[in-house]
């Protein structure tokens, strides 16, 4: 039985290395080994006292998350938005204007 393949794309935005639009690979949601999560994850205790000592991420094969292309780079905001966290093109640095 031969599986062929089919891209589940989504859109998402990354902020990292730089803000942009991408097109991304989803897992699959009727993968019987994941059940659509895209991995299993592994939970592991401390050797001598047994307590929670951390996870371990199985990526599934359903799903590759390196898979994925810009479709839009977007603007870095300016530095002094993320001072003030205020617009600095409203009249006093911030909008007196109503929401509707």
């Amino acid at each position: 039985m031969s599986r062929r393949l089919f891209l589940r794309l989504r859109i998402q935005r990354a902020t990292w290395p730089r803000p942009a639009l991408m097109l991304t690979d989803t897992p699959d949601p009727a993968c019987r080994y994941c059940e659509g999560i895209g991995g299993i994850e592994h939970e592991y205790g401390h050797p001598e006292t047994g307590e929670y000592d951390g996870s371990r991420w199985e990526p599934c094969e359903c799903w590759n998350q390196d898979r994925r292309w810009v479709l839009l780079p977007l603007p870095r905001l300016p530095r002094r938005w993320h001072r003030t966290g205020r617009d600095p093109w409203a009249a006093h640095g911030f909008s007196d204007e109503p929401p509707f």
